[in-house]
């Protein structure tokens, strides 16, 4: 039997009780086992957090971004050191298969490095002034302390991905993963105290968005909120960090269009249109949402590309021959089966999967068969609503102008995929996707030094590379005047 993981919060360098003396079960995906017992911070313990991080931000602000990426590489390393039990974790909580779990643990340790690599290049300007003698310096400084929501479906890495940049650039921070994979982030706590990471620069706190949630994003000490879930959730906080005017950058939900053109590399295409469906079960703000195929390659396209679908393995993600895991919660799968009832309600037809499979392996879990719904049309609930598990409505098109009105005909702008081998084609694409991220001839997936930019309904700010940097800084303006 696994080991129940058992933690309090992590604050000021210490694990602590909350001082509600309450807890939350984390149970398996996979089959409802306990898996855990994190403490369920309330209001006081948030105050106590962000308390701490302000003392700590103080100090840390002083040291020279040398000194801070010298300390960070060495807690990217230990991320890496810890890969086994990391990932573990990672299957455990959130049910992705263990490969992806240990690609998550890599991912976490670069996106800090990546971070680091950036601490000697935050760059202010020196710009001419209208005056005599006089020029103006315009610095970038530390916002101050930090507060980062993290999502359940990358947990560690997302927690990575806010965490480097934040204390490269001299901030603290104050990290609420979700309830549901608190697990793996909480791990980050025995790290810091490993690599001797300054008390209070990194806290964890767990507990619900309603109430830990509120009191982080609601408190006069926090400068930045950077969030990643749900736009509803988003939203919530766009409004209470409005209340102290706290700069928020959102990543939140996509339902992104995949377009394959009629010239397309169809193997490529059927490759890359699959992964970006069913990778971590469908649980990616970027992947393959809903997808249009030209009318001319569609049958050939759609042939290709349910052999590979009905080749999908379900079953233990600890077992390297699995291809697809559960989703990560009872809520979730009643809204695949919803989706679904729905979809055939107006009109769709189930090419495969569509429901939960049965049989051994399968009695307990939140499982859901990877699911193909054609004879889709534009009006369609599925093609507006975020899935966000293994689900997949595909249209058929005519033309450019009809795809890219079909594309843009939504409330969700954060990423497209487009297979074509006419640069004319890219081109319009470019000018016309209403989106942040555009993937031309691949999958979805974006890499540490671009841009990961929400459109519409999902989100603002972005994150990574230089500009993802510039978000956890506060520029200041000096105008000095040297006359004698």
């Amino acid at each position: 039997m696994s080991e129940i993981k058992q933690y309090e919060l992590f604050i000021n360098g210490e694990w602590v009780a909350p001082l509600s003396g309450e807890s939350h079960r984390v149970t398996s995906p996979t089959d409802e086992s306990l898996v855990g017992v994190v403490a369920r911070g309330g209001e006081a313990d948030a105050h106590r957090a962000l308390e701490a991080a302000e003392a700590a931000q103080r100090l840390w602000k002083k040291v020279p971004a040398k000194q801070r990426a010298e300390l960070m590489r060495k807690f990217a390393a230990e991320i890496r050191a810890q890969k086994g039990n990391l990932s573990q974790l990672l299957v455990r909580e959130q049910g992705k298969l263990i490969g992806v779990a240990e690609m998550e643990v890599e991912v976490t340790a670069s996106f800090i490095e990546y971070a680091c690599d950036g601490a000697r290049s935050i760059e202010g300007d020196i710009v001419p002034s209208d005056n005599p003698n006089e020029q103006i310096w315009i610095n970038k400084v530390p916002r101050g302390v930090v507060v980062a929501i993290t999502a359940w479906n990358f947990p560690l890495a997302l927690a990575g991905r806010k965490l480097g940049p934040a204390l490269i650039a001299g901030n603290s921070i104050v990290i609420k993963p979700t309830e549901e994979t608190p697990l793996a982030t909480l791990e980050l706590g025995n790290i810091a105290l490993k690599v001797g990471l300054p008390n209070g620069l990194l806290n964890i706190v767990t507990g619900t968005g309603r109430i830990l949630g509120e009191a982080l994003v609601g408190h006069p000490i926090t400068k930045m909120v950077s969030m990643t879930g749900s736009t509803r959730a988003g939203q919530q906080i766009f409004r209470t960090a409005a209340n102290h005017l706290i700069h928020v950058q959102l990543e939140l939900g996509g339902k992104a269009p995949s377009i394959v053109f009629a010239d397309a590399n169809l193997d490529q295409a059927v490759e890359s249109t699959f992964h970006s469906r069913f990778d971590n079960c469908g649980q990616v703000c970027t992947c393959n949402e809903r997808m249009y195929v030209h009318e001319a390659i569609y049958e050939e396209f759609m042939i290709k590309f349910m052999a590979k679908v009905k080749a999908l393995k379900l079953g233990d993600p600890m077992d390297p021959s699995t291809t697809i895991g559960p989703k990560i919660n009872a809520s979730e799968l009643a809204n695949m089966e919803r989706l679904v009832a729905v979809s055939l309600e107006e009109g769709a037809v189930l090419a495969s999967g569509g429901k939960k499979p049965t049989g051994a392996g399968f009695e307990k879990g939140y499982w859901f068969e990877p699911t193909i719904l054609t004879n889709v049309t534009q009006e369609m609930t599925i093609v507006h609503e975020e899935a966000f598990g293994p689900i997949l409505p595909v249209i058929k098109f005519q033309n450019f102008d009809q795809v890219i009105g079909y594309a843009n005909d939504s409330e969700y702008g954060l990423a497209a995929m487009i297979f074509t081998k006419d640069m004319r084609t890219i081109m319009r694409c470019k000018d016309e996707l209403e989106c942040g991220e555009i993937y031309v001839n691949r999958g979805h997936g974006e890499q540490h030094q671009g841009f990961h930019n929400g459109y519409k309904h999902s989100g603002t700010g972005g994150e990574d590379g230089k500009y993802g940097l510039e978000q956890y800084l506060e520029k200041k303006t000096f105008y000095v005047n040297y006359n004698d």
